[in-house]
């Protein structure tokens, strides 16, 4: 969940990686609201965000269909908050299943959680977020230690009995945030959580877009273009990071909810994986430019190292 990755990818070829650079992929000069306009939006966030963690416990008690209401309500009051505007299109699949989607930012998270509610699949350094952890592990979020592959099998187990027992979990199945020009692979491992639980897989995609706020070059991207400041990338802070999108002016955020993928109708976790990254991609798709000969390009993109020879990944 949302926070960029610094690790040397030489260190462990199977570690997640993102090739998207704060450099290379954020806008030099971001639109900008007026200065009133971004004081009311932090003034909004103050008030919203500790409200949402100070009342976490009671609404635990409440019943499921109360609670998941002001669920939505609150991760949708955090965007609102924001001044980011919202476009959902489709519906989540009702009872348990694998929500899966393309990782761009933290703001993700609340977005999801406002489509889909469920209990989120973050590493473990999200638990020690001031306010935001706590808040993660009341929500019964299910933490995974990327470092130790030996704990996956674990966390695979944790995952498919939370299905097993009703509750939807959302993850992301890239293991890293990107800029949103471009997407990595969707690791499986996950993906055998629904297999064992023998529930649908539910891809969204989402994508940041910018309505009516291009500047001349080096602004941001056309108007209605992919927009990369809500990007959290690189060497990026979340304090850098939630400065850039509460100042940003016409930042939209599109979650397409795309078909469920049932259960049985593919094979092993790897061609679930591949249909659920092929199902998000159709919509959309990538960035390319001619002097690659069509390849996908990432801007800022530092290519990863080669695994060492011979070596096969441990926990596709």
């Amino acid at each position: 969940m949302g926070t960029p990755d610094r690790a040397d990818p030489g260190a462990d070829p199977w570690f997640p990686f993102s090739p998207c650079t704060v450099a290379g992929c954020l806008p030099r000069r971001p639109a900008a609201a007026g200065a009133v306009r971004r004081a009311a939006r932090w003034a909004a966030l103050a008030a919203v965000l500790p409200a949402g963690v100070a009342l976490s416990p009671v609404v635990r008690r409440l019943a499921p269909a109360r609670r998941t209401r002001l669920l939505r309500w609150w991760c949708g009051a955090i965007a609102a908050a924001l001044g980011v505007r919202v476009r959902v299109t489709g519906r989540a699949v009702a009872g348990p299943a694998l929500v899966v989607a393309n990782h761009v930012s933290w703001l993700d998270v609340p977005l999801l959680a406002a489509v889909a509610p469920g209990r989120m699949v973050a590493k473990r350094e999200v638990g020690r977020y001031p306010l935001l952890g706590r808040a993660a592990a009341r929500g019964g979020t299910l933490f995974i230690d990327r470092e130790r592959l030996r704990s996956l099998p674990g966390t695979v187990a944790e995952v498919a009995s939370a299905l097993r027992a009703g509750s939807t979990v959302v993850a992301f199945p890239e293991g890293s945030t990107r800029c949103g020009r471009g997407r990595g692979p969707f690791r499986g491992a996950l993906f055998q959580a629904a297999l064992d639980a023998g529930v649908p897989v539910q891809p969204v995609a989402i994508r940041y877009r910018a309505h009516g706020t291009a500047q001349g070059a080096g602004a941001t991207d056309t108007a209605e273009a992919v927009d990369t400041r809500a990007a959290f990338v690189g060497d990026d802070t979340l304090a850098a990071s939630l400065y850039r999108v509460a100042a940003a002016r016409g930042l939209v955020a599109e979650v397409t909810v795309l078909p469920p993928l049932p259960h049985g109708a593919h094979p092993d976790r790897r061609a679930l994986a591949a249909a659920a990254r092929e199902a998000v991609e159709a919509v959309l798709g990538v960035e390319t430019a001619p002097e690659t000969g069509g390849r996908e390009v990432v801007a800022g993109a530092d290519r990863r190292p080669p695994p060492p020879h011979g070596r096969q990944p441990a926990a596709a």
